[in-house]
């Protein structure tokens, strides 16, 4: 089976394309998902998590108050490793676990990783596709989306790699700073692209 990554940055459409990956059949995988699963209520990484920040991050319900961590962590590097470091190898183990319980048969499936470059880990897939817009365009959706400042907006994204470092290195980019219809042609296309090139989805 062949592994694709799909990546890109905060608001950059990523999401809608995996939206679209999956109604067209093929098998996707949400690491942000996966890293929310994480750090459910009763796991080992909201155990972690507590006793590296404190109770501060823990909301009243038990679970973890994901915007204070997202406060803290956009603001200060050093956290935002340590919460990668417990976070991201439960996330690892669990795409791996992914792929392995797909059927043989399967042409080809997709893990939604939006730190693919920044862990390093485009090296463990088969082709890279990239999500892309310009940088003002994703500001703006952040802000919108939300409700945060241009400011704020603006630290989020610099916490990733910029959009402009990740286009070279995919081996396929949709441009979502277009129309929808525009988006989903170029989605069509990579489907038949891939379709070609590995197997149709069944």
């Amino acid at each position: 089976m062949t592994r694709i990554a799909l990546t890109g940055g905060i608001a950059t459409g990523k999401s809608y394309v995996a939206t679209r990956l999956r109604a067209a059949g093929v098998p996707v995988v949400d690491a942000d998902v996966l890293a929310r699963e994480a750090v459910a209520p009763g796991t080992p990484g909201l155990a972690a998590i507590r006793a590296r920040f404190g109770d501060a991050v823990i909301g009243p319900d038990g679970g973890l108050d994901r915007k204070g961590v997202a406060d803290l962590v956009f603001t200060d590097a050093a956290a935002r490793r340590d919460l990668e470091q417990i976070v991201h190898p439960a996330v690892r183990a669990a795409i791996e676990a992914f792929f392995a319980g797909l059927p043989p048969e399967t042409p080809f499936a997709v893990a939604d990783i939006p730190l693919l470059f920044e862990t390093g880990r485009a090296r463990d897939f088969d082709a890279v596709v990239v999500a892309a817009c310009p940088r003002a365009l994703q500001v703006e959706r952040v802000m919108a989306r939300d409700a945060a400042s241009r400011d704020d907006a603006e630290r989020r994204i610099a916490a990733q790699w910029p959009i402009d470092d990740k286009v070279p290195l995919a081996d396929y980019v949709i441009w979502t700073g277009i129309s929808a219809a525009e988006t989903d042609w170029q989605i069509a296309h990579l489907l038949a692209v891939l379709g070609a090139r590995f197997g149709r989805p069944r």
